[in-house]
């Protein structure tokens, strides 16, 4: 079994920054991809950043110069940090992985449960 948990979420105000942490868990063999998507009420998700196994990063471009996706391939941890937060920033956030279990010889999708954050003053 695998999961993924995400945590850092919250209210912040406009300008304000916060934290994104997404560990994954469980019989895990590797991680290929890791990133974030969020999706606002109404709305459809969207992909906001990705990151490869070996650190390259691609962004939306409502979140470039703002937005600093990382991983941890040790902690198998991928981090979003988040700087000049706007009120069109609040959405449900989630975490995605390409994850290859113990025994399985193929990459599946996972995905985190998702953390609310709201940016309103």
């Amino acid at each position: 079994q695998v999961q993924l948990v995400e945590s850092g979420g919250g209210l912040v105000q406009p300008g304000g920054s916060l934290r994104l942490s997404c560990a994954a868990s469980g019989s895990i063999l590797s991680i290929n991809g890791m990133g974030w998507y969020r999706q606002a009420p109404g709305k459809q998700r969207e992909l906001v950043a990705g990151i490869s196994s070996g650190g390259m990063a691609d962004y939306a471009d409502s979140v470039k110069g703002r937005f600093t996706i990382s991983r941890d391939n040790a902690k198998n941890t991928v981090y979003l940090q988040m700087n000049s937060l706007k009120p069109e920033d609040t959405a449900v956030y989630y975490c995605n992985a390409e994850i290859m279990k113990y025994y399985s010889g193929r990459y599946g999708q996972y995905w985190g449960q998702g953390t609310q954050v709201t940016v309103s003053s």
